[in-house]
């Protein structure tokens, strides 16, 4: 007979997996972060403030888009997938990723659509150059058709997240290659921004060709002609996708609705400086970004081959682990922040620093509520993220308006805070009452068993 492990054990090794795909990702993206950092400061001292504002406007305006018409299809993938993975049921897991791609493609026709109207109908209310309307489109089109998102969660879902890393740390090291080539034969913004969208396409590429080759039984055009077999796989994943679809849409609006805000309530110079505290608040922050995805398909591991107990044991832990992070964030932008901004833009962008503590207060928020979502996902309860979602963005909308007039972008940034904290706090609650119900539910359950037991 099989010998069962001891929960302590099992327990450690949940943890122990999510925090190993955590290193991975960490060391990827310090990496990548170093090459940002380079290559932002390249950005903000060769185009100056307005150009880069007009940098920032096109640049956050794709990746609004792409977040919206991306569909987050890996969300999906990783959802759906764990328990295939877990049965080594390949030919159902190669039809969820062909229908994930399947999504993919339709999401960039969709979002090109949008891109048009953004463009050619609203650029005016951007405070956009009219000589740079079409450069704006084209880059925006090839940011969506560069999507990225079905591969990743196979990858993710595979749990071959150094695989990931490989193949992400294309971007920040071809942007630094890129920026530095720039810089030394002649800066634009034209240029700069052909390369950034050369470099996405090629992350696409390559990302797709290592899922292929981690997964050959299942990555197989053959999929794709039966890609509508997944929906039978699958009970319930349009509910999830469109569900999903939903919050990646309120959270579009939350990341980069402010910034667009800034350039239609205060102009472009503004809209640069609230770019590069922002990025460097996101930067700072990038623990949320890299704990989230590691969480997501542990969690959604955890909830399909662990027991409740240890399901719940990975939720706190990884909770305290992000609380301590997002002190460790704030206490480092109040110290250093002005400096950071000044050594990155130079002395007209130092004047960022309260926008900066703002952002990264609403950012520490994210990064304390990282658990919750998969959470939520993993156990059918995707409509309480989306509610806690509607209900940050509607906080960060009125928080926008209420201090933007006085706040200028300061006051954006404050009201993206608000709305962190609302998330949190929603999120949070959500969670607490969930795992509450689940709990009675497996002692109800347990208590039936023993009773037919003694029976």
């Amino acid at each position: 007979m099989k010998r069962k492990r001891p929960a302590a054990a099992e327990d450690r090794s949940l943890l122990g997996r999510m925090l190993a795909n955590l290193g991975w990702l960490i060391g990827g993206k310090g990496f990548g972060a170093i090459c940002s950092l380079i290559y932002l400061a390249i950005l903000t001292r060769t185009l100056g403030l307005k150009d880069f504002g007009h940098f920032s406007l096109i640049f956050g305006t794709s990746q609004a888009l792409i977040a919206v018409a991306g569909f987050q299809t890996w969300r999906v993938v990783v959802r759906f997938g764990a328990e295939h993975v877990h049965h080594k049921n390949w030919e159902a897991f190669g039809r969820l990723g062909m229908l994930a791609g399947v999504l993919d493609i339709c999401g960039a026709l969709v979002g090109c659509g949008i891109a048009y109207l953004a463009f050619f109908q609203f650029a005016g209310a951007l405070g956009l150059n009219p000589e740079l309307i079409d450069l704006a489109f084209w880059f925006n089109v090839a940011s969506l058709w560069a999507l990225v998102s079905a591969p990743t969660g196979i990858v993710r879902a595979l749990d071959r997240f150094d695989v990931a890393v490989y193949v992400e740390a294309i971007v920040p090291l071809g942007r630094l290659l890129a920026a530095l080539a720039i810089w030394l034969t002649g800066p634009s913004l034209t240029r700069f921004l052909i390369a950034w969208a050369a470099i996405d396409i090629l992350e696409a590429l390559l990302y797709w060709i290592m899922a292929r080759r981690l997964c050959p039984q299942a990555i197989r055009l053959s999929h794709l002609k039966d890609f509508t077999g997944a929906l039978r796989d699958n009970p319930g994943v349009i509910r999830f996708f469109f569900i999903t679809f939903c919050s990646a849409t309120l959270e579009a609006a939350y990341r980069n609705g402010p910034l667009l805000a800034v350039g239609y309530l205060v102009g472009t110079r503004a809209a640069g400086l609230y770019r590069l505290a922002q990025q460097l608040a996101q930067g700072l922050a990038k623990l949320s970004t890299l704990l989230a995805r590691a969480a997501y398909a542990e969690i959604a591991r955890a909830r399909v081959a662990s027991k409740l107990d240890e399901f719940r044991k990975l939720i706190r832990q990884t909770s305290v682990l992000a609380g301590a992070g997002s002190a460790i964030v704030v206490l480092i932008v109040l110290v250093a922040g002005g400096l950071l901004l000044e050594i990155l833009g130079g002395e007209q962008f130092a004047a960022g620093k309260p926008i900066l503590i703002a952002l990264v207060v609403g950012a520490s928020f994210e990064l304390a509520s990282v658990a919750f979502e998969p959470m939520l996902d993993s156990t059918g309860r995707a409509k309480l993220s989306l509610t806690a979602r509607a209900l940050a963005v509607a906080a960060t909308a009125a928080g926008v308006f209420a201090f933007a007039t006085s706040g200028g972008a300061e006051g954006v940034a404050w009201g993206v805070a608000l709305g962190g904290a609302v998330h949190y706090l929603a999120m949070g609650g959500m969670a607490w009452l969930v795992l509450r119900s689940l709990v009675r539910a497996d002692r109800r359950e347990s208590e039936m068993v023993q009773r037919g037991g003694n029976a």
